[in-house]
Formats: C-alpha cells, sequence, structure tokens
C-alpha cells in the first residue's frame, strides 16, 4: 500500500521528509486575511515572503531577530536562548576583562606615593617664602607591639568585614552602588585595605575607575600581605589631624604619650576622628567626637575586642592642647594661620590637603610693606605697658588684598591676632559714617550745627574733646575738629540705625560688638576689629566700591594649574559725588585737623582719629587713593578687659593723634614710596550750598556768628563770586599751582583780611588775616573767642591764626 502510494518517485526520507512537512505547514499557517495566493509561478512578495522561502528552501537566518513563526508581539521578544546566551557572553567578557586588568594593574613601590609633598606660602612677589605648612610628622613603629584594641578599634570603626574580605566589600560595593544611583549622599564602600591604597599607592579620587583600581589592588595587596602586616601599614600612614601621620604621631599630638601608652577609650577616639579628623577634632567639635567614639566602642564590644567590663570602666578621654610649630614663631605666624583659615573657609581645601598637597599659595602680602608694619610697631618708645596691643592692617583699594598685618609680636606665645580677632572701641573713626549717611539724604557740607560744649541731647550732656566749644560748625569743620555735640546732632538727625547701615555697607560686619542704635554710638561704641576699619576706609579709598578683604592671591597644586584665585571683584555701594564731598572733608583732619602727623607724606591723605571713652582704645584710619591703613592700640586687663592705655614716652595722654598716626604715617612712608602721587577728586559744586536732610530744611548759621568764610547758603556763595577781582583770581590760580606741588616746602602766604589764611606751603603754615570779631561764646576771662581765622590751603598746616588783645582768631 505504500508502495502504490509512492508510485512514479522515491519516497521522503530523512532532510527531505522535514522539508515539505515543514513547507506544507507553513503554507496552512500563511492562509487567511494576510497570505498571498502565488498565482502564475510568482514568488509571493514581502517580508513574510522572503521568511518563507527561506524556511521552504531550508535556509536559516543567522540572527533570527525579528524571530520568525511568532506573533506580532512574541516576535520582538528575545528567546530564552539569546538570553541565557547573553548572560555567560557577559559573564565571560567581564572575567576576561578582570584577569587583564589583574594582569596589567601593578601596585607601585610605598615610596613613589607615600612621600607627601609640602604646601609652601609666598609673598606677593611670588618667590619669597613666607613659610611652609607642615612637612609630615610621622613616626615609624611596630605596631604589632601595641594593645590589641588599637588596632582592632579601627577595624571596627573603619572596616568590620576587614579580617574576613579579600580587600574589597562586594556588599558595601553594591550597597554604595545603588546609593549613590539613588541620589544618596556618596559613598565609597572602600576596605580598610582600600583606604590604605586610596592615600598611599593611587592618586586620591572618587571617580569609579579610580575605585576599579584600587579594589583590584586590594585584592592583590590582601593576597601578597597578611592582614597583620596590612594593619601595620594603615596604622602607620593614615592622617589622624593635628598634623599627625601614624598612630604614634596621632598619640603624642592628642594624649602626648606614645601609643604603647593608649588606653581603650584613647584608641576609640584616635579610631572615631578618622573619616574627618579636622571637623571631628575634640577640641573643635567635642559633641560630634563624643558620638564617634561611643560609636566605636559599641563596635569593639560587639566585635569581641573587649570586655564588657572595658566597655563599662571606659570614659571619654581628655585631649592635650593643639601643638603649634615653630612655623608659625614671630609677627609672620599670624599671617600663615590667616592663609590657612581662609583656604579651609573660602576655597573650601581641607586641613590634610593644605598640608600634603604641595601647593604653591601666594599671597597678597608685601614683603617690603610687611617688613616696614613690624618695624614701625617695634619702634614705639620704650616704657609701654605689657597689656599693650598694637594692630594695624593695610589694604590694597582697588583689590581688597592686604598688604600688611600686624597681628602680634609672637603668635606662638599669644595666638590672639590683634588685628582680627581682638576687638576695640573705634572711637571718632565712626563718625564718617553719619556723614556719609547725611549726605546721601540731602544734606551737603555745607550744613552744620552748633559745636558748643557742654550741650544736653536728648536728655543727656555730652562734650566735646577738652570741653572746648567751636560755635556754628559745618559739616567740614566739624570733621577736622571731632567735634561730638555737632555728630550727635547730626546723628539723631540722620538715625542711628541708617548710620549703622553705612558703617556695615563700608565693611563692618553686622554682628559687630557694640553696634546698637544709640544716638551716641556716632561718638564710636561699637567695637570692630582693626581689619573692619581698614576694610571700610578702603571702601573710602576705592571711591566707593568695596571689595572682599583677602590675603591669599592664588593657589596652584603640583600640577601647576591654578586651583583657587582670591577675589578681586568689587561692589558699588557709595556714589561718587557723596565719597568726593567726604573725601574732602577727612582730608581737612590731615590739612588742619588732628591727623596733621601725616602731612609728611607730601601727598593727599583723608583719615579720622579716633579715641574712645577713658582713652581705653586709639586709632588712626586713613587712605591715599591707592592704600587704606587702620592702627589701633589698646590695652587690656588681667582678666582680659579693655582698660584705659597707661600713657608713657613721648604723650602725657594717648589718642589717636599720638601713636596711631605716628605709626601710619612711619609705615605709609614705605608703602607708598614706589607709588606716584594721585589726587582724590574735587569737592562737589553742590556741597557749598545748604541741603535738607530727608527734604527737611536745614539749620543755617546764626546771624551773629562768623563761619570763618564758610559759605552756608546760595547768596553767600553767589556774590564773592561776582565781586572776584583780578588781584583775587590771581591768587587763586597761585592756591592751585600750590595744592598741584605738594612737594613744594614753600612758607605759606599771608592771610587775606576776610577771615581767611594764606596759602600753606606744604609744611609751613600761612600768616593768619585779620579776625573779625564774631559771635564767640564768652569766657569768665571776659574774652570773646570766634573762630574767624581762615584755614591755609595745600598740604601743610596752612592755618592763619589772628590774635590781638582780647579778640582771638581762634582758628584750630
Amino acid at each position: 500500500m505504500a508502495d502504490s502510494a509512492n508510485q512514479g518517485g522515491a519516497r521522503p526520507t530523512g532532510r527531505k521528509l522535514a522539508q515539505a512537512a515543514s513547507a506544507g505547514h507553513v503554507t496552512k499557517a500563511r492562509k487567511g486575511r494576510n497570505s498571498r495566493t502565488v498565482k502564475d509561478g510568482k514568488r509571493p512578495a514581502g517580508r513574510e515572503s522572503k521568511q518563507a522561502d527561506a524556511a521552504a528552501s531550508g535556509r536559516r537566518r543567522r540572527i533570527n531577530y525579528p524571530r520568525a513563526g511568532k506573533g506580532p508581539i512574541h516576535r520582538w521578544l528575545p528567546s530564552w536562548r539569546f538570553v541565557l546566551g547573553t548572560f555567560l557572553f557577559l559573564i565571560v567578557l567581564a572575567v576576561a576583562g578582570f584577569t587583564a586588568a589583574y594582569a596589567l594593574i601593578k601596585v607601585p613601590e610605598p615610596s613613589e606615593f607615600a612621600q607627601a609633598q609640602t604646601t609652601t606660602v609666598y609673598y606677593a612677589d611670588g618667590t619669597t617664602v613666607m613659610g611652609e605648612f607642615a612637612e609630615m610628622d610621622r613616626t615609624i613603629i611596630d605596631t604589632s607591639e601595641l594593645p590589641d584594641y588599637v588596632g582592632n578599634a579601627v577595624v571596627a570603626s573603619e572596616d568590620r568585614s576587614f579580617y574576613s574580605n579579600n580587600g574589597i566589600d562586594p556588599k558595601g560595593i553594591v550597597r554604595a552602588f545603588v546609593n549613590n544611583m539613588r541620589g544618596g549622599a556618596r559613598q565609597g564602600a572602600s576596605t580598610l585595605t582600600q583606604q590604605y591604597i586610596k592615600n598611599y599607592y593611587v592618586d586620591t579620587t572618587s571617580s569609579y575607575s579610580g575605585k576599579f583600581k584600587q579594589a583590584i589592588m586590594a585584592i592583590k595587596i590582601d593576597r601578597e600581605m597578611s592582614k597583620q602586616e596590612i594593619l601595620d601599614s594603615y596604622l602607620n600612614t593614615v592622617y589622624f589631624g593635628r598634623g599627625a601621620y601614624g598612630i604614634e604621631a596621632a598619640s603624642e599630638a592628642f594624649f602626648d604619650h606614645p601609643a604603647s601608652e593608649l588606653t581603650v577609650s584613647e584608641a576609640a577616639l584616635l579610631a572615631g576622628v578618622l573619616p574627618s579628623p579636622s571637623s571631628l577634632d575634640p577640641a573643635l567639635n567635642p559633641d560630634q567626637a563624643a558620638v564617634r567614639w561611643q560609636r566605636a566602642l559599641d563596635f569593639m564590644l560587639e566585635d569581641g575586642y573587649i570586655t564588657q567590663e572595658e566597655y563599662d570602666a571606659a570614659e571619654f578621654p581628655e585631649t592635650v592642647a593643639t601643638q603649634t610649630k615653630e612655623t608659625y614663631g614671630g609677627s609672620t605666624g599670624y599671617l600663615l594661620q590667616m592663609v590657612r583659615a581662609e583656604l579651609e573657609s573660602d576655597a573650601g581645601m581641607e586641613a590634610e590637603d593644605i598640608d600634603t598637597g604641595g601647593y604653591k599659595i601666594v599671597t597678597t602680602i608685601d614683603k617690603e610693606d610687611q617688613d616696614a608694619a613690624v618695624a614701625a610697631v617695634e619702634n614705639l618708645p620704650e616704657g609701654a605697658s605689657p597689656n599693650l596691643h598694637v594692630g594695624l592692617v593695610s589694604i590694597d583699594s582697588s583689590t581688597g588684598g592686604i598688604l600688611a598685618l600686624y597681628g602680634g609680636e609672637d603668635y606662638l606665645t599669644n595666638q590672639v591676632n590683634s588685628s582680627t580677632d581682638a576687638v576695640a572701641q573705634a572711637g571718632s573713626t565712626f563718625k564718617p559714617f553719619a556723614m556719609v549717611a547725611a549726605l546721601e539724604n540731602g544734606d551737603t557740607l555745607a550744613n552744620g550745627y552748633n559745636g558748643d560744649s557742654p550741650m544736653v541731647i536728648d536728655g543727656a550732656t555730652f562734650q566735646n574733646y577738652q570741653n572746648v566749644s567751636y560755635g556754628w560748625s559745618d559739616l567740614v569743620k566739624a570733621t577736622a575738629n571731632s567735634i561730638n555735640t555737632v555728630y550727635l546732632q547730626l546723628n539723631r538727625d540722620v538715625r542711628p540705625d541708617v548710620t549703622n547701615e553705612v558703617a556695615v555697607r563700608a565693611g563692618y560686619p553686622e554682628d559687630t560688638l557694640g553696634l546698637d542704635a544709640y544716638v551716641q554710638n556716632v561718638l564710636g561704641s561699637a567695637s570692630p576689629h582693626t581689619v573692619d576699619i581698614a576694610t571700610a576706609y578702603a571702601t573710602f579709598s576705592a571711591q566707593g566700591t568695596r571689595h572682599d578683604t583677602h590675603i591669599v592671591d592664588t593657589v596652584t597644586n603640583s600640577a601647576g594649574s591654578v586651583a583657587y584665585t582670591g577675589p578681586t571683584d568689587g561692589e558699588k555701594v557709595f556714589s561718587d559725588d557723596v565719597m568726593a564731598d567726604a573725601t574732602y572733608a577727612m582730608q581737612q583732619v590731615v590739612n588742619s585737623g588732628s591727623g596733621t602727623t601725616a602731612l609728611a607724606l607730601g601727598r593727599p591723605v583723608a583719615a579720622k582719629t579716633g579715641s574712645s571713652s577713658d582713652n581705653k582704645s586709639a586709632q588712626f584710619a586713613g587712605y591715599t587713593p591707592q592704600i587704606a591703613t587702620a592702627v589701633t592700640l589698646y590695652q587690656t586687663g588681667e582678666d582680659g578687659s579693655e582698660e584705659s592705655i597707661t600713657p608713657w614716652g613721648y604723650y602725657g595722654e594717648i589718642t589717636g593723634s599720638t601713636y596711631p598716626a605716628d605709626i601710619f604715617t612711619e609705615y605709609m612712608t614705605t608703602a607708598l614710596a614706589d607709588l606716584p602721587v594721585e589726587y582724590f577728586p574735587e569737592r562737589t559744586a553742590a556741597s557749598y550750598y545748604a541741603g535738607g536732610l530727608y527734604g527737611t530744611p536745614a539749620p543755617v548759621a546764626p546771624a551773629d556768628t562768623s563761619t570763618g568764610g564758610d559759605i552756608t547758603t546760595e547768596e553767600d556763595a553767589e556774590e564773592p563770586l561776582e565781586e572776584e577781582t583780578d588781584a583775587e583770581e590771581e591768587a587763586d590760580t597761585e592756591e592751585n599751582e600750590q595744592q598741584q606741588n605738594p612737594d613744594d616746602q614753600s612758607t605759606g602766604g599771608v592771610g587775606q583780611n576776610d577771615d581767611s589764611g594764606g596759602t600753606g606751603g606744604s609744611f609751613d603754615p600761612g600768616t593768619g588775616g585779620t579776625g573779625n570779631t564774631g559771635g564767640g561764646t564768652v569766657p569768665e576771662d571776659g574774652s570773646d573767642q570766634n573762630d574767624d581765622s581762615g584755614n591755609g590751603y595745600g598740604y601743610g598746616p596752612g592755618q592763619g591764626r589772628q590774635q590781638g588783645g582780647n579778640n582771638q582768631g581762634g582758628g584750630q
């Protein structure tokens, strides 16, 4: 029967039989909506037809994707064979890659990376060395001779799987990877072995490629070294803080004894601070250090490294005070500490990076200026109280960079920087802030008040220095003579809080001690740092542009790339006109007021002297268009509180016009030596006419009070201009020539009979004109005092003075 069914041909067998069956199956499956009829011997068109032909002909595609013969969804899903094959392929690839990496990545000799590079600090020239940040403080010891709990404390705190892992912790790696992918706080999953390699075999890195290299090297190290050898190397190299590398140096730095004498509690503390030695130092952060100490103890107990009795007996250990090195000896130590603090706060550098990173740090300190500052202080006469302190800060007003700073005689004996840490009452150096506030809100230099003394203001009685009465005084005269009663009335009308806001805008910190809103704050009850005063006056010097005061210019890493640059961009906080008028008034302090010592500089200088109540502090703050410098003297009692400065040497009373002015002038002679003479902007034309504070009509001088030639009304200003004679015009020309040549040391001219002094020479006073009898106060001796003598003009004292009989032209 079978034979008759196959008559005329051979029976299909083997492969042909399978092909025939397959062809029949495909033909049936293809029938329907999507099937096509083959007519006239033509092949079906399209992708499905090709697949059918391929199946019919017995050909198979190399990659069966999309999968033939599957539905519209399943045809796109890979088969289990494909998935399994891919998985096995990736495993093989990973093994091959790991094997290749293991063979290629070599563990370098420790000596190639173990030697940390010293960070060097330079003066502004970039070549003169100021100091170096700690060479590595390390003593190599045999840690196997230490009590077991010393090393085990580190193991418990840093890597609890240390004794069982192969140098890496797969669970930790997966946990850290998942956490990082979820956006959590970045984790490294480093074992103790990886930490050792990270710090001393390969560059510190947080990249995944770096971690991979560390993992390969950790496995190699773990196979080549015993756990005890790894732990020994780790304990001898890891950074514990306070400049100490290794357990021996750390024990000395924290507890002042060798590591062999460490107790359980001390070992737990050292292990606890390892993640962040600087911020976890118990001297800086005792609360967080205690948390870390307790954590280490708990793990030591849980892992069986200490007994319950040792755990119960443990108490938080006391540490010794941080030991400083000779690197910080002398007055330079204050500068180096400021550099370190600025790098940590502004550049975001860790203490360990600073000490071991091999950076080149160029400061803004000018070596010659710094030497001059130290010399000016050291040149004070002998006999001063041992409790006397001096602060000096000099700032480049165009950048905010500190040119020189005196913080004390020796940082090693006194770590309080007298210029940046200590505070003292500002005294009358605070008065210009009230003047600027008034000028911003409608007043001009022609505005003024009665300057008699004593005077009751807001229910309290105030008096001027030595109780001198000045009569009517505009803001120029009030500033030159530092008239308390005038400035108290001005501050009352401006409002003390507005004056404070100006001080803060200029450079005072908002939290300055004593920056209150009482009317007498204008007399300088606030206690700023000397650097704050210098910053504010540098803003005045820059004609209203404030810069951030800084000591670090640039930081370059060991590869030669600039890692940090100090801030030099400024912000305009006061208008040019306000600064021009304020600076003009402050120039008169030097030209004819209490700051005439600075005339020796032979160039325009604006300044203000300051003395606090009871002379507990004395300041001289001044500036040229290029440099601002502030000098402070203050004296402390045995308990650290301020006390009156004990007079000594050349002066019977210590005020801002005495030693502070002397130090300022001596220092600035050097600081300005190589700088060209520059002039301040001229006083504005509008400043000759009285304004009105907050739109309120300004007080005017009483009709019977002579003002010494000061113009207080528009009519007074215009009339002399209309009647100016050729002779007066010629005199004005000569006066201007005298102003432009401050080095001309000619004798001052003869004063005119119009209340004005003669034109002052560079250093010689002009002869006073015939003073008019004005409406001054009448003292008990019956003589009439007035303020009619005019001031000579120029950069010498140049003030006219006329005295005849009982009528005194009392110009100051």
